[in-house]
C-alpha cells in the first residue's frame, strides 16, 4: 500500500477499526489498575517484551487484551506493516518532499543493499563512515594539528536542531566511554552568549571546530560559524589557518570551500536523512571525536538490531509498535496531552530534549497525507528530568494532579559508576513510583495509618496513572543505538496510525523565513519597513530604540 493510497483511504475517526476503540474506550476507561491486576496474577511478567538488549514492560497501562487486540486490528487497518516495508525498501514516503526515509541505511552492515532511485546507498554510508574513522584517528592521535602545529585538545560542534540535539545528547549519554583529556562542547543558540561561554576558556591553536549544516545556509549555524572563523584567526592571523581548525558535515562543497574549508574535510549526507534522524550519520562526527570509531560502530549496531526487530517481529510482540498504539490509545482516547520522559541514569539528562524534537517535529501535524484537515490529536507534548530530579520538582502533579501524563521510566540493572549503595537505591525509586502511580493509595489505607480526617483527602493518591518502564543491563553505545530506534520507530508507528508525514518539517519555516526579513531590517540604517502588524511593529520600534541607547 502507498503513501498515497493509505491518504486516500475513508478518515480515520470514520473507520470501524477506531469506532471500535471508542466504544471500548467508554467501557473501561474508568477501570482501575488495582482491578485489573487483581484479575490478572500473572500480567506484570505476561505484558513485557524484548529485543536489542532492552526489556518493555507495558502491565502497568490501561489496557486489557481486548484493548491490545483492538489496537493491533487499527494498526492493520492502517496498514502498518505496508508501511514499514515501504520505508526499509527505499520508497518515497516523505511525500511532500517527495523523498525517501532511510536513516535506517545510515547503521546497515556491509553487505546490506537498500536501493533508493536505482543506486545501493549502503556502500556510500560505509565509506563515509570509513573517512570520519579515518579523520578521528588522526585526530585523537596526535597526527592532526592546528595550524601552529600543536595538537587539538577541544572539539567545539556547531549546529541547531538535529545538528546539536543529536550530538550533544549522545555526547552526554556515552561520556563514561569518551576521551577525558580532550574538551568537547556545542554552540547551537544565535545568542552570542552561547558562542562566548563554550569558548571563553579554549585556545584557538588546539580548538577544532565541526560545522554541521546540510545545506551550508542554515542562518543559527552560519551565523556561529562565521563568528568562530573571526575567533580563531584574531588569535592565529593566517587565512589558511581555517583549513586546520574547521571541518563540515554539509552535502554544499561550493559554501563549504567560500568559507575556507578544504572540500577533502567535508562529510557527506544525503537528502533521505532527516535532521532529527541524523545523530547517527556524518552529524554524529563529534561524537565519534569522543568515544572512538569502535564506541561509535558499537551504537550503530545497536541502532540495527532494533531496526531489524522492528521490520522483521510480528507487531504483538514489536516493542516500537506497542510504545506507538500506546500512544495513540492516550493521546486520542484519553485525551493525555503530554508525555514524561524520565531517565534513571544522569548520562541521559538530555535524552528528554533530544525526543521532544524527534516526537515533536515529526508528528507535530494538522493535516494528513493528502492534505485534509485531522479531526484528532496527533504528537503529544514530550518532556522530562532525570530521576530522582524530578521526583522533587514535578512529580506532585503527576501523582496528584489532574492531568493525566503517561510515563517512560528508563533506567539500568548496573551503575557505570558503583558507590556503595547509591544503584539500590536509584532503582528502589524506579519500582516505587510506578508502583505508587498505577496502585495509589485509597482513602481506607490513609486512615488506617491513623491520619486526621481533614488530612485524609490531601494525602489519597488516586493511581491508575500509566507507566512504561525500560530497563537494560548498561549503559553501552549499543543500547543507546537501541534505545533511540526504539523511539524513532514509535514515532513512525504513530505518525502511520495518523496518517501523517512524520519526515517533513514545514511548520518551522514560516518563523525563519520572516526572521531573515526582519533580521535585515533591524541591521539596516531607517525604521522597519511596512508590512507588520502593529505589536511587532511597536516591538521592533522599542528594540531599536533601546539598542541605540534612546529607550526611556
Amino acid at each position: 500500500m502507498t503513501a498515497m493510497e493509505v491518504g486516500s483511504a475513508p478518515p480515520l475517526t470514520e473507520r470501524p477499526t477506531w469506532k471500535a476503540l471508542e466504544e471500548h474506550y467508554h467501557k473501561i476507561r474508568h477501570l482501575h489498575l488495582r482491578q485489573i491486576f487483581a484479575d490478572d496474577p500473572q500480567r506484570g511478567t505476561r505484558l513485557t517484551a524484548e529485543a536489542a538488549g532492552l526489556h518493555l514492560d507495558y502491565s502497568k497501562h490501561r489496557v486489557t487484551d481486548e484493548t491490545l487486540e483492538l489496537l493491533l486490528r487499527l494498526a492493520d487497518d492502517r496498514g502498518l506493516a505496508e508501511r514499514i516495508d515501504a520505508m526499509f525498501s527505499g520508497q518515497k514516503i516523505n511525500v511532500t518532499e517527495q523523498r525517501a526515509v532511510l536513516h535506517i541505511a545510515l547503521r546497515a552492515p556491509v553487505g546490506e543493499r537498500i536501493v533508493v532511485d536505482g543506486a545501493d546507498v549502503v556502500p556510500a554510508v560505509h565509506a563515509v563512515l570509513d573517512r570520519m574513522a579515518t579523520f578521528t584517528d588522526a585526530v585523537r592521535g596526535g597526527r592532526w594539528k592546528g595550524h601552529t602545529g600543536r595538537p587539538i585538545r577541544n572539539i567545539v560542534n556547531i549546529g541547531i536542531g538535529g545538528s546539536d540535539l543529536g550530538p550533544v545528547m549522545a555526547y552526554e549519554a556515552l561520556r563514561h566511554y569518551s576521551r577525558r583529556d580532550m574538551t568537547f562542547r556545542f554552540i547551537s543558540n544565535i545568542d552570542g552568549t552561547d558562542f562566548v561561554e563554550t569558548t571563553r576558556d579554549l585556545d584557538p591553536q588546539e580548538t577544532l571546530f565541526v560545522v554541521c549544516s546540510k545545506t551550508f545556509t542554515t542562518l543559527e549555524t552560519l551565523t556561529n560559524a562565521h563568528t568562530a572563523r573571526a575567533w580563531c584567526l584574531r588569535a592565529l592571523g593566517d587565512e589558511e589557518a581555517v583549513r586546520r581548525h574547521f571541518v563540515a558535515v554539509s552535502t554544499n562543497a561550493e559554501g563549504v570551500a567560500k568559507f575556507g574549508i578544504d572540500p577533502a574535510n567535508m562529510f557527506e549526507f544525503w537528502d533521505w536523512v532527516g535532521g532529527r534522524y541524523s545523530m547517527d550519520s556524518a552529524i554524529g562526527l563529534s561524537t565519534m571525536l569522543a568515544v572512538g570509531p569502535e564506541h561509535f560502530r558499537a551504537m550503530l549496531a545497536g541502532f540495527h538490531a532494533m531496526d531489524r526487530h522492528f521490520r522483521t517481529t510480528p507487531l504483538d510482540r514489536n516493542l516500537p509498535v506497542i510504545m506507538g498504539l500506546l500512544a495513540v490509545w492516550y493521546t486520542d482516547f484519553f485525551g493525555a496531552e503530554t508525555v514524561a520522559v524520565l531517565p534513571y541514569d544522569q548520562y541521559l539528562k538530555r535524552f528528554p530534549a533530544y525526543l521532544q524534537q524527534l516526537t515533536m517535529e515529526s508528528n507535530g501535524k494538522h493535516v494528513t497525507l493528502d492534505g485534509a484537515r485531522v479531526d484528532y490529536q496527533t504528537s503529544p507534548i514530550v518532556w522530562g528530568e532525570p530521576g530522582t530530579n524530578g521526583q522533587h520538582s514535578f512529580y506532585q502533579l503527576i501523582h496528584q494532579g489532574t492531568e493525566l501524563i503517561p510515563c517512560h521510566f528508563i533506567a539500568f540493572c548496573q551503575s557505570l559508576n558503583p558507590l556503595d549503595g547509591h544503584h539500590d537505591l536509584l532503582m528502589a525509586n524506579v519500582f516505587a513510583q510506578t508502583e505508587a502511580l498505577a496502585f495509589g493509595k485509597t482513602a481506607g489505607e490513609v486512615e488506617s495509618e491513623g491520619t486526621p480526617a481533614r488530612l485524609v483527602p490531601h494525602r489519597v493518591f488516586e493511581g491508575n496513572r500509566p507507566t512504561t518502564t525500560i530497563l537494560a543491563d548498561r549503559l553501552t553505545p549499543e543500547i543507546l543505538g537501541s534505545l533511540v530506534a526504539l523511539y524513532e520507530h514509535s514515532v513512525f508507528t504513530q505518525g502511520v496510525i495518523w496518517d501523517i508525514d512524520s519526515f517533513d518539517q514545514w511548520g518551522v519555516e514560516l518563523g525563519k523565513a520572516l526572521a531573515q526579513r526582519i533580521g535585515g531590517e533591524l541591521q539596516g540604517d531607517g525604521p522597519p519597513a511596512g508590512g507588520h502588524d502593529s505589536s511587532t511593529t511597536a516591538l521592533m520600534r522599542r528594540y531599536l530604540q533601546s539598542r541605540s541607547g534612546s529607550a526611556r
